[in-house]
């Protein structure tokens, strides 16, 4: 978010004087001092809800250094020395005429998209076929409420080529607040159904709502089950869309539901509106991403797979469930919890005939704190459903299959973010390669490069051939770079299509007799040449003998030419990389003058992206900075931790004076103690160096130190004076413990961190 306005201009937006004359700088916003990290040029609005009062957190945000406040009262400047204060009648109007003002600074299309169920799933369907072609700006997760749009649309930049914003209401006369923020260029409706129609006199008033957001947009696509009146279409501009438009390209989705193909068809409708191909849509309808949304889907026990949607059980909600898990099932049964705990009678029977209507192979309604057996349940997908309620929590620990406490978890809506903003320092035809290897850095490689592949990332990059060929057999079919290619691995990466890196003369003659005997011909590799490095590589001044000896082998091609950057990420001396850039240029340039054909040139990694935007070439390479990681302050601004490490406290422990805590009694209590036992040691990761008092946890916020030493499986820290109990999250990274704290204790950097985490510690793939 980059806002960028003097305090004049923002007195005249939201009509408002500041409470002291003072220059002003304005860059960003703030509704949650939870989430403050750079309080530069941050205004802090006050917003009222239900169950908050901005208000009462104005201290909490000036001692996080905020200065500038939009609020509906007045403060003592005395307790706020350098503050100042906007007085407003209401933070919230304010805050969206902020948002108003903020879209009119720009004049490329805003796609508004609105329905009562579908607006997120087809909002990131858009995304998913236009970015590649197209620099996009989205609504974040299910940002679609009266604050929610506000903040998406101060998400728009001046790189941005098209906005996508998500619009939702519950109430009557909401809209015409959203429509006059978004002033949408194009819109597309996804649906009118249930929710919250109870708070609609009739259907057509809900209706009539809903196409106030569309009103004088140049045109609107919408669902063919909609029914408008003629007078609806022609004030909208509406154009009708079925799947029947465009089935030969729904056909190449891997989602045959009719929701997904309904959903699908809108969003292919816009993509051809803005200039997509046919061509371009069917190789990303193939690799169409699966959005569980606020679903957490994880591998449970007895080959389930388990859908927790404890959200809510509205019908909409429920036939949204319901279609995903369709979609997901293939020829596994499905099998639906239910808690109708807190559900009227009739609701209950409209929910009944709402599964039935999707003939799960098992239904199980569970009732108060009664849990049924599910031994019998087995290779399924579990779906469980309901209201937010612990024994639905519970259900879903009894299907969970692994049972250590001890968990990674990965944000997918961070990483996603991350690959967004990486994508904005790179020019439009500059491709993405990301690096998976070493299990893509602790998270998981397979279902990461499954997730990378949906996401229009143009190439993956590993270590080692096995890790390729376990990518391939689990459907990964994007381009896959072999970065240390050995002999012993040359069959399976033929046999695979694997392309590797070929860096020494006897490595390229080993692979081209194994090219031979596969009976292969222009059989692509990427040449890797040694510009400072000193690791593998052939050396520059090869070049042209590199080049006579691979134009004397039919067998194989050259893919792409690339390097790797020793210095990159010195902030304090540029040289060494700019000679490094100059080299491989100099390599290059051999290679384009005497090969006729074109190949990819690739040379930055992720700390290289932002610092030497000249040389992105072809493809950059992105690493650990994918999950929110970069020692470059200004880049680490920006991006989103993707990763979390938790565990939980197993065990409380009082100690008296004198008495010792673990192995070798390195640690005598100086006075009474609480100690609490944490499921995680150095076999997960958590290396024994941490012990003494070296590393930390966070438990409800506060640090709690390490004492004694870290076993193989637990960890003993110091609770005292803190109210915990058993059960209590502890955090090893995250919020309170980033990484690079973790790392600093370990005396090593964030990549040895995340590798170093245990196979056997559970990844959990969150997506809001």
């Amino acid at each position: 978010m980059k806002i960028n306005l003097t305090g004049a201009v923002f007195s005249q937006i939201i009509n408002a004087v500041p409470s002291t004359d003072t220059a002003l700088s304005i860059q960003a916003v703030a509704y949650d001092t939870r989430k403050i990290s750079n309080p530069e040029g941050l205004v802090f609005f006050a917003l009222s809800g239900n169950h908050r009062d901005g208000h009462e957190y104005v201290a909490d945000a000036y001692l996080k250094g905020v200065r500038i406040f939009v609020v509906n009262r007045q403060f003592e400047t005395a307790k706020h020395a350098h503050a100042v204060f906007f007085q407003v009648d209401q933070p919230l109007k304010a805050l969206q005429q902020l948002a108003a003002y903020h879209r009119q600074q720009f004049d490329f299309p805003v796609i508004a998209i609105t329905g009562s169920v579908g607006k997120t799933i087809v909002k990131e369907w858009i995304y998913h076929l236009i970015s590649g072609s197209l620099r996009v700006v989205r609504s974040p997760k299910s940002y679609n409420s009266q604050l929610g749009v506000a903040l998406s649309l101060l998400e728009m930049e001046p790189h941005h080529q098209v906005a996508l914003i998500e619009a939702g209401i519950s109430q009557p006369a909401e809209m015409e607040v959203l429509a006059g923020m978004i002033a949408p260029t194009f819109g597309v409706f996804t649906a009118i159904g249930s929710a919250h129609a109870h708070n609609f006199d009739t259907p057509a008033e809900q209706l009539t709502e809903k196409i106030r957001l569309f009103s004088g947009t140049e045109r609107t696509w919408y669902n063919s089950e909609i029914n408008l009146a003629d007078t609806q279409v022609q004030a909208i501009n509406g154009r009708k869309v079925s799947p029947a438009q465009h089935a030969e390209l729904i056909a190449h989705s891997p989602f045959q539901d009719s929701a997904s193909k309904q959903n699908l068809a809108l969003a292919i409708a816009v993509a051809l509106h803005l200039g997509l191909d046919v061509e371009q849509l069917k190789n990303k309808i193939k690799n169409l991403p699966r959005l569980a949304l606020r679903m957490e889907t994880f591998d449970g026990i007895h080959g389930n797979l388990i859908v927790n949607d404890t959200y809510n059980l509205d019908l909409d909600a429920l036939t949204q469930s319901l279609e995903y898990q369709l979609s997901v099932a293939g020829n596994r049964k499905r099998v639906a919890i239910i808690s109708l705990d807190g559900v009227s009678e009739a609701k209950a029977i409209e929910i009944r005939i709402k599964l039935q209507a999707f003939k799960p192979d098992q239904i199980i309604f569970v009732e108060h704190d009664h849990l049924p057996s599910f031994q019998d349940i087995r290779n399924s997908v579990v779906l469980i459903k309901g209201t937010r309620a612990a024994q639905l929590q519970r259900i879903a620990r009894l299907f969970q299959l692994r049972k250590h406490k001890t968990q990674v978890e990965i944000n997918l809506s961070a990483v996603r973010a991350n690959l967004d903003y990486f994508r904005s320092l790179t020019d439009r035809h500059t491709r993405l390669l990301v690096m998976v290897k070493a299990s893509s850095y602790g998270s998981g490689a397979e279902k990461m490069a499954e997730f990378l592949q949906k996401s229009g990332v143009e190439y993956l990059g590993v270590a080692y051939a096995d890790e390729g060929v376990e990518l391939r057999e689990h459907g990964i079919t994007l381009p896959i770079l072999v970065m240390n290619a050995e002999e012993d691995g040359f069959d399976s990466i033929i046999e695979h299509r694997l392309e590797p890196a070929i860096y020494s003369h006897e490595l390229m003659d080993n692979f081209v007799k194994a090219l031979i005997t596969h009976n292969q011909e222009n059989y692509p590799v990427h040449l890797k040449f040694d510009t400072g490095m000193r690791r593998l590589g052939f050396e520059p001044q090869e070049a042209e003998q590199v080049l006579d000896l691979f134009q004397a082998q039919p067998e194989v091609s050259v893919k792409g030419v690339y390097s790797h950057l020793a210095d990159s990420d010195n902030p304090d001396d540029n040289s060494f990389t700019l000679h490094q850039i100059q080299l491989f240029e100099e390599v290059t340039a051999v290679l384009e003058k005497r090969l006729t054909y074109p190949f990819i040139k690739h040379l930055l990694n992720t700390e290289g992206v932002q610092r030497f935007p000249q040389a992105q070439y072809d493809m950059v390479r992105l690493g650990i900075g994918l999950y929110g990681y970069s020692s470059n302050p200004e880049v680490q601004a920006q991006l989103k931790p993707a990763i979390a490490w938790k565990s939980v406290i197993s065990q409380l422990k009082h100690i008296q004076t004198g008495e010792s805590v673990g192995y070798n009694r390195t640690y005598i209590a100086d006075r009474p103690r609480t100690i609490a036992i944490v499921p995680v040691g150095y076999a997960d990761g958590f290396r024994r160096s941490l012990s003494a008092g070296k590393g930390t946890m966070v438990v409800n916020g506060q640090i709690c130190p390490v004492l004694g030493r870290v076993c193989m499986d637990m960890t003993m820290i110091d609770v005292t004076d803190l109210a915990v109990q058993v059960g209590d999250t502890v955090e090893i990274i995250g919020e309170n413990q980033p990484i690079r704290t973790l790392a600093q204790q370990m005396d090593t950097m964030a990549y040895e961190v995340l590798t170093s985490i245990s196979r056997r510690v559970q990844r959990v793939y969150l997506e809001e």
